[in-house]
């Protein structure tokens, strides 16, 4: 089975424990700073925890309208977060799954690294084009800088 990785690393001047903190609340923030993309995350099965499954509704700003993610491991005292995309059309038609494995560094200057490595999955040998991967890269980035303008602006939350 063919597999396609994407690595996205944004540098963050806040420590790794604040910006896992906002991470972790993904499924409130996201909607509210991008609704375009996210329209709503909703908590079908579980806490949080391992297991845990959401469903994603996606905005206009994406070719795709909805997908089912189960909580792979959650590891808080190492920062890190990791989720698969199981069921939906974000999989294209030609995916199996799209593994995110999350991980927030700190820096020696008391910033941090988020750093995420998306894996897609593929059924056969159709891959996601570098047009999409492009897009995805992007969307990523794009979405950590709106939620930690978020975290900025609402102090007392995070």
């Amino acid at each position: 089975m063919a597999s396609v990785t994407l690595e996205v690393e944004v540098a963050s001047q806040f420590p790794a424990e604040r910006v896992f903190k906002v991470f972790s609340d993904f499924d409130n923030v996201a909607p509210k700073v991008n609704p375009q993309v996210f329209k709503s995350i909703e908590t079908v099965e579980g806490k949080g925890d391992v297991g845990t499954i959401k469903i994603f509704t996606f905005g206009d700003a994406v070719p795709f309208t909805s997908g089912k993610y189960k909580v792979d491991a959650v590891d808080p005292s190492n920062y890190s977060y990791s989720y698969s995309f199981i069921e939906g059309d974000n999989l294209f038609g030609i995916l199996d799954s799209i593994n995110h494995h999350v991980k927030v560094v700190p820096s020696s200057d008391g910033g941090s690294v988020f750093k995420q490595t998306v894996i897609y999955n593929c059924k056969g040998d159709e891959k996601p084009s570098e047009e999409i991967l492009k897009k995805e890269k992007e969307l990523y980035e794009n979405t950590y800088k709106a939620i930690e303008a978020y975290a900025v602006a609402h102090p007392e939350a995070y």
